[in-house]
């Protein structure tokens, strides 16, 4: 199996931006020397917790620390951009890091109407327009259009469509590019989009399939010690939904809003665990593999969005002792 990490850079409450980032760039080395093959970063505006906002800075400096692990976005707003420039960055990244670079796209409008305005400098709403962008991203970097993205690189990045179900799937699919099913947003679906995927896919821009599927992982040293950690990020999921702070709460925080929960929050934090993986790393690897085989996938990106960071590390180490 192969296992990568990404990252939403969800900030615990107490911690700085600027600690965030240096934690982070720790974490990608840590997670190359424990054999991980990919570190991802997601982009969010607009939030207090979350602080990955531009995933290409990030992948260019978690790369430049590194020496192999391959580094991508999960997912570049594309909508809200222009291809030519998207692809521009990616060539750039490629050339300074051959062979290493993938590039994840998304079709989020990356908030609400006010941020994805100022995202797409007061441009109308190009959501329908993806599939059209995505294939011009496909074509400014293969060199088929007018104008190719530059640098004009040997090699060139990896592409990728993130996506909830069949029809961004069969999108993917029809372009020839790879695709990733975000189990960790809807834990419904998955089986039948990545298997709609593999009987679309031609091949393009990719000469081969490549999909995987992403979800929330909480690995502790048993089962209770897991379910310590994972209410920190089940607060933190319920408030970010909620639009409240999206800083991952401590400990106590949690556990006072735990000891509040009405009954909607309740059932809505049962729901959200569908989303996840959580226990010690028995039940981790139970449940993993189970996903494994009910999707027939074998390539995952794994997230932990709790407050401790240091156990955030520790989680990811347990994970790599079971498959890598």
């Amino acid at each position: 199996m192969k296992l990568g990490i990404l990252e939403q850079m969800a900030k615990p409450v107490g911690v700085s931006a600027e600690e965030m980032a240096e934690n982070t760039i720790g974490m990608v080395q840590r997670a190359e020397a424990l054999g991980y093959t990919r570190y991802w970063f997601a982009e969010h505006h607009g939030t207090r917790g979350m602080v990955s906002s531009a995933p290409e800075i990030m992948m260019a400096a978690a790369a430049s620390r590194t020496s192999h692990i391959k580094v991508g976005s999960g997912g570049i707003l594309l909508p809200q951009y222009s291809p030519f420039k998207v692809a521009s960055q990616l060539a750039q990244l490629e050339a300074l890091y051959p062979g290493r670079i993938e590039g994840g796209m998304g079709r989020s409008p990356g908030g609400g109407e006010f941020i994805r305005k100022r995202l797409a400098d007061d441009k109308p709403n190009q959501l329908a327009d993806y599939p059209d962008k995505l294939n011009a991203l496909i074509h400014y970097l293969d060199g088929s259009a007018k104008v190719k993205a530059a640098p004009r690189t040997i090699s060139r990045p990896s592409l990728y469509s993130l996506g909830l179900g069949t029809d961004s799937a069969v999108l993917a699919g029809v372009l020839g590019i790879g695709y990733v099913f975000g189990h960790f947003l809807k834990p419904a679906g998955g089986t039948a989009a990545i298997r709609a995927y593999r009987d679309a896919f031609q091949p393009g821009f990719m000469e081969q399939d490549d999909v995987r599927a992403c979800v929330f992982v909480i690995c502790g040293e048993d089962d209770a010690h897991a379910e310590d950690l994972a209410k920190t990020q089940d607060i933190w999921l319920l408030n970010t939904e909620k639009g409240l702070d999206s800083q991952v709460p401590t400990p106590t925080q949690a556990a006072e809003k735990y000891s509040a929960l009405n009954e909607k929050e309740q059932q809505q934090i049962e729901q959200n665990r569908q989303r996840m993986i959580i226990g010690g790393p028995r039940t981790v690897k139970d449940k993993l593999d189970q996903l494994r085989t009910d999707y027939e996938c074998e390539d995952w990106l794994i997230l932990c969005n709790i407050h401790d960071l240091d156990e955030k590390q520790r989680s990811y180490e347990r994970v790599a002792a079971l498959y890598l």
